[in-house]
């Protein structure tokens, strides 16, 4: 991509990083899990998490260091190359997953590598699981290669984890999420940040806290448990939502006036739109950004960013004759004293999301399913997860378009309630269990309501506590 001679070659690329990235999002937290100690499984899964959260906070300090030298996105691209190297090569000095060769009959490796993982004491009883499991597997599928989709929807065990294991990653991206890491800048600008610069570096923030939260989230997620958390999470989002909600609307119900005087001291650049309206006096800011033929902008008042303004056609010449009269241009959104409440109501938003429904439905799908379908189970809940992240990236822009930003984030704010209830009634608890429990849990669970008690004992295959 970073030597592209055209916008085509740009394209292929994309389908590259999006299979790699793909693949990657799925396969990292399963072998994480796979090849992890029960009692810190969830802090090593979150690790990654947090890897990543933090690698794009990086990614957002290089793009801004080259946001002024020549050929910028071919620098941003290529430098992102570098480290995607590094890892190709250290891949080779890693083991494969136990709990994989065990199900390849490769059962020498496989204690091999699960005595480096765990302690003398321990490692003796995961084997005798690992190999019950498996043998159990065998016995009641007469092979262990064999996955049959159908009896993958008929298995309970299966079908439960897949109900809550895929309604997570479909939820943690209808909540919002991406919609604020990919369009920060833009709500920024939406809320009344009228620079590009003061916007990309706002997004920082945002970044930065996202990363904290990753970090929350290692310390928490083995001592609070997978639930508890994503419902402290999804508490706070449903909040910060409504802020973000109320923020918007104030934006929107209070935008600056149109002056006439000052929309029409240059002719040639004059709104069209608002030349042609019979209801000229009633312009505000909201009303000339909605111009469509052709677009307009908003050029402040020199009295302050409350004041009446004018409204020109937007262009890049406009917008530098703006400038020169030491005002601010806004297309997306419009002058306001309330824009630094979107500030806060975002990093609220992050704060909570992340330790929570940021990384939990990653370690919830990396250790829910049995042993002989954990692949194909969890290439399903990335294969939603990315689906659901392609459908809201998409629509966002178009929502906040045709309903308005307010309603988009109080739509959001309606689906987080959704998915608390979801939490609540099917998400299951795993904290600290060995996976092959896990199975057994899933087999003769019901709704466990109490999620705040501790079970007195694990949950064994035909019985369930409390």
């Amino acid at each position: 991509m970073a030597v592209a001679p055209n916008p085509s070659l740009i394209v292929v690329g994309r389908v590259f990083v999006g299979l790699g990235v793909g693949m990657a999002s799925m396969t990292a937290p399963l072998y994480i899990s796979e090849a992890s100690p029960a009692k810190i499984r969830g802090a090593l899964v979150s690790t990654n998490g947090f890897l990543i959260t933090g690698g794009q906070f990086v990614s957002y300090l290089i793009n801004l260091a080259f946001t002024d030298v020549k050929g910028t996105w071919r620098w941003m691209l290529g430098i992102a190359g570098v480290p995607a190297l590094l890892q190709f090569i250290l891949m080779f000095t890693l083991p494969e997953s136990p709990r994989w060769l065990y199900r390849k009959g490769r059962e020498e490796e496989a204690k091999a590598i699960m005595r480096r993982i765990y302690s003398a004491e321990d490692v003796e009883h995961e084997i005798r699981a690992l190999k019950d499991s498996v043998e159990s597997e065998i016995l009641e599928e007469g092979s262990s290669e064999k996955i049959n989709m159908i009896k993958l929807c008929k298995t309970k065990t299966v079908r439960r984890g897949l109900i809550a294991g895929v309604g997570l990653q479909v939820f943690q991206q209808f909540v919002g999420i991406n919609t604020v890491m990919y369009y920060s800048p833009t709500i920024f600008q939406l809320a009344g940040f009228a620079s590009n610069r003061t916007a990309i570096l706002l997004s920082l923030v945002t970044a930065g806290l996202n990363a904290f939260g990753s970090i929350i989230s290692i310390y928490l997620i083995d001592r609070a448990g997978r639930k508890k958390l994503l419902i402290i999470s999804l508490l706070g989002v449903i909040v910060s939502l409504g802020l973000l909600t109320g923020v918007f609307y104030e934006v929107t119900t209070h935008a600056p006036a149109v002056s006439f005087l000052e929309t029409q001291r240059f002719n040639n650049v004059t709104c069209p739109d608002y030349n042609s309206s019979l209801k000229a006096q009633t312009w505000d800011c909201m009303t000339c950004l909605k111009a469509s033929s052709p677009s307009c902008g908003f050029c402040s008042s020199p009295s302050g960013k409350e004041h009446p303004g004018a409204c020109w056609v937007s262009n890049d010449s406009v917008k530098d004759l703006c400038h020169n009269e030491n005002r601010l241009w806004y297309t997306r959104g419009c002058p306001s004293n309330f824009g630094w409440f979107a500030l806060l109501g975002l990093g609220l938003y992050i704060i909570f999301f992340s330790p929570g429904m940021g990384t939990v439905p990653w370690i919830v799908n990396s250790e829910i399913y049995p042993l002989r379908f954990r692949g194909i189970c969890g290439g399903i809940a990335a294969t939603a997860n990315w689906i659901s992240n392609l459908i809201v990236a998409q629509s966002f822009l178009s929502l906040t378009e045709a309903i308005g930003t307010s309603w988009t984030f109080l739509m959001f704010g309606v689906i987080s309630v959704i998915a608390l209830l979801f939490v609540v009634v099917c998400v299951p608890e795993t904290k600290g269990m060995p996976m092959e429990e896990i199975e057994k849990m899933l087999e003769g669970r019901s709704l466990h309501f109490k999620f705040w008690k501790k079970r007195s004992q694990p949950v064994e295959k035909g019985n369930q506590t409390a």
